[in-house]
């Protein structure tokens, strides 16, 4: 039996919850995990796990094997990095997680870039801004705006978004200009930005010096998707807060304008993370930091 195979496919298990995904996560068939998992249970001599029709669960005994399993396998992980590292680039498959609007403007342009210093990373960068699963889903890193709330999740700050308060010249020519942040909940319109966790519109925040106000604004639509809160702004159905990189262009040709010029935006951190129980590997630490320099460098050009 080999053992370490043996204990990366139990871990799948309990991660995933049942072998099937296990086994699509290892990329490996379903009889293999079942075969490595009872190998392993022989080899143990008690049973890790209980299964059902419905449902695989831990035992006290593979409670306690998979927390030392874990440590184990992390630091054997890490040994292999830290001495290939030198010798090898980093290479394998890189599942991240972003939203559409950063990949699209931000990140895909710039891959061929990535590409030529890592050439033997495969990218599966997945869109949205959904809460992921990141052990079912086998995702190693998720890039997110604002400070996470998962305090099971270990995140590094990779830079800052600059949000610019805007509207299209068809709303202006309708409504006027609002004059300060608190027009936003009185005479005028926003569109509202709906987080997809508590299905509650963000609330926006200017800033003006030391003065910081925060609005609950009226709206008629609200949408979960960056472009679409761009594309509402540009029909007219209100104004919006949105980062420098996705309006800049439309205020460069007049299809947007900027609003409250006493007044800017708060900046919305961003953060790379990640599972507290995956191991950093070399070829996500690569990314990481070629992410933050990107970020760094649209941010230098005042995007």
């Amino acid at each position: 039996m080999d053992q370490i195979a043996a204990m990366r496919a139990f871990v799948r298990v309990v991660e995933t919850g049942n072998f099937t995904r296990a086994a699509t996560t290892l990329n490996i068939p379903k009889t293999t995990v079942t075969t490595l998992v009872q190998g392993l249970e022989q080899h143990l001599r008690t049973t890790l796990l209980n299964r059902t029709t419905r449902r695989v669960m831990v035992t006290n005994d593979g409670a306690l094997y998979y927390e030392r399993a874990m440590q184990i396998l992390a630091e054997l992980d890490e040994l292999d990095s830290s001495l290939s590292s030198s010798q090898t680039q980093p290479s394998g498959r890189l599942r991240v997680e972003m939203a559409g609007a950063f990949a699209d403007l931000i990140v895909v342009p710039a891959l061929c870039d990535f590409y030529q210093q890592y050439p033997q990373i495969r990218l599966d960068i997945g869109v949205g801004d959904r809460l992921v699963d990141y052990i079912a889903e086998n995702v190693d890193c998720a890039l997110r705006a604002g400070t996470p709330g998962d305090q099971s999740l270990i995140a590094r700050k990779v830079g800052e978004m600059a949000m610019v308060p805007c509207a299209a010249p068809s709303y202006i020519e309708q409504f006027g200009l609002p004059e300060n942040p608190e027009d936003l909940n009185g005479e005028h319109w926003a569109v509202g930005y709906l987080a997809t966790q508590t299905g509650r519109v963000y609330p926006m925040e200017f800033r003006r010096g030391e003065e910081l106000r925060e609005i609950t604004p009226n709206y008629i639509v609200s949408v979960n998707d960056a472009r679409s809160y761009v594309s509402a702004a540009l029909a007219g159905m209100g104004v919006i807060q949105s980062p420098r990189f996705m309006v800049g262009e439309a205020l460069a040709k007049g299809e947007l304008v900027r609003i409250l010029p006493e007044w800017s935006g708060e900046s919305i951190p961003l953060y790379i993370v990640y599972p507290q129980t995956r191991h950093l590997s070399n070829k996500v630490r690569v990314f990481v930091d070629w992410l933050a320099k990107l970020i760094q460098s649209h941010r230098a050009a005042g995007l």
